[in-house]
């Protein structure tokens, strides 16, 4: 069977790494490509305005993932614990309650936004110019939400079953739809935003399709089972999702900080540049969930032989586990920091033409902007390990710090101190801030 094949308690370490990091970060980008196929075929097919329009949704897009990603985290550490003791029905409880949570909350926020669409729109910050366009993304796609958060849980689950490369398929069929139904919904049918946003929604809904049927049907280790109603079982079940909420708490604050970069980001550039701006910063918007993805690949990949290896008690192989995770966070910083600095025009190029003077703002600003991507992906990749091992303090003191404490001020003050360019330098002084921080609680832990 395919996970007696990942043995997460005697397999080299490196070996481990390898298995699960390469179809997890491909299977991550799959996830980023999603969103930034829409903002290439937006981009050039609607212009810089509906770039804006989708960039003023996103934030509550990663909210929503992030409690998808809380859950996946959560379920995926506390189940991974009870194999390593072999208690394997205490873990499919726990993934089939992490399951039913993200679905009843999912539902409740979807009608919420079909309900008051253009209420939703003004408080993310929409302009009446915009508002048309907010308001058509996401009425169109929040059906799709439901799928997406399935895909979130079902992806940590999948890799946990022994299963990464069936988690990788999950997000690159949904990429490459979503590229297909773009332009098919774009420029041949002429649907504009509308169009980009139903492309999305078909998207994710194939894969969570897939991913929700091998946890009924094909699922090794981790079936779904079924769950009791009766007021004891309902009263346990809030208990075990609340303790997987906590200790997934900071993968939620990780996709809240994106938010909260994008809103506080959209209104500081409304601010200074008007709607020419958002759009720039929306090009770079576009990028970050992919280096965001890479750090969450790399944790998420140390996740299961930390928190396995965490509960046999081998800190060796923990150990072992975290530097091989830390080293390969800062060589794909490093790539991903070079490629902003030393190609601005081909990045910003894939969404707008050069002579547009949103496209002329990104390129401007993304040599800055690359500043904070090694210490971005150190900061997700430190959180994670904290996670794994269910040090819930840590890990969401520093999501936190990373998020709201240091990078909000930095929004407000550095543009008063330098200018346009302190804008794109507010999220690299927050995440290098964080970085110190994280480095010397390490430091003093081992002393």
């Amino acid at each position: 069977m395919e996970r007696d094949a990942i043995d997460l308690g005697t397999v080299r370490v490196a070996t481990l790494f390898r298995r699960f990091f390469v179809p997890t970060l491909l299977g991550m980008l799959s996830i980023s490509a999603v969103t930034v196929a829409d903002g290439m075929f937006v981009g050039h097919g609607v212009g810089s305005d509906g770039i804006a329009a989708i960039n003023i949704y996103v934030p509550l897009l990663m909210l929503a993932q992030g409690v998808g990603l809380m859950a996946g985290v959560g379920c995926s550490v506390v189940a991974s614990i009870h194999l390593s003791r072999g208690k394997v029905r205490a873990a499919r409880l726990n993934v089939t309650q992490a399951l039913w949570f993200v679905s009843l909350l999912t539902v409740v926020l979807v009608a919420s936004v079909m309900l008051f669409p253009d209420a939703t729109a003004r408080m993310l910050g929409a302009s009446e110019r915009l508002l048309p366009l907010v308001r058509d993304y996401l009425l169109w796609f929040s059906p799709g939400l439901l799928f997406q958060m399935w895909t979130a849980v079902g992806l940590f689950v999948i890799r946990l079953d022994g299963a990464p490369r069936l988690a990788m398929w999950c997000s690159v069929i949904s990429a490459v739809l979503n590229v297909v139904l773009d332009w098919l919904f774009i420029f041949p049918l002429g649907w504009g935003v509308r169009g980009a946003a139903f492309a999305t929604a078909v998207s994710v809904a194939a894969g969570g399709a897939v991913a929700m049927a091998y946890l009924l049907f094909r699922a090794r280790t981790l079936k779904l089972c079924r769950v009791k109603w009766s007021r004891k079982s309902l009263r346990l079940s809030l208990r075990n999702i609340g303790y997987q909420c906590r200790i997934g708490s900071s993968a939620l604050l990780g996709e809240a900080t994106l938010a909260v970069l994008m809103f506080v980001g959209n209104g500081v550039f409304m601010r200074s540049l008007g709607d020419d701006g958002v759009g720039a910063f929306g090009v770079a918007c576009y990028y970050i969930p992919f280096v965001f993805m890479v750090g969450n690949a790399i944790a998420q990949s140390a996740q299961p032989i930390l928190s396995y290896n965490f509960g046999l008690a081998n800190g060796e192989r923990v150990r072992a586990a975290a530097r091989i995770a830390l080293t390969t966070a800062v060589g794909c910083g490093a790539v991903v920091s070079a490629l902003f600095v030393f190609a601005p025009e081909g990045l910003v190029g894939l969404f707008l033409p050069g002579e547009n003077r949103a496209a002329q703002l990104a390129v401007a600003g993304f040599p800055l902007f690359a500043a904070g991507f090694i210490p971005f992906v150190v900061n997700l990749t430190a959180i994670g390990y904290y996670q794994s091992l269910e040090r819930v303090r840590p890990a969401t003191g520093f999501a936190l710090l990373r998020g709201f404490v240091l990078l909000v001020p930095s929004f407000l003050l550095l543009p008063s101190l330098c200018g346009v360019a302190g804008i794109w330098f507010a999220q690299p002084l927050s995440e290098t801030l964080t970085t110190a921080v994280i480095l010397v609680f390490a430091l003093r832990r081992r002393a």
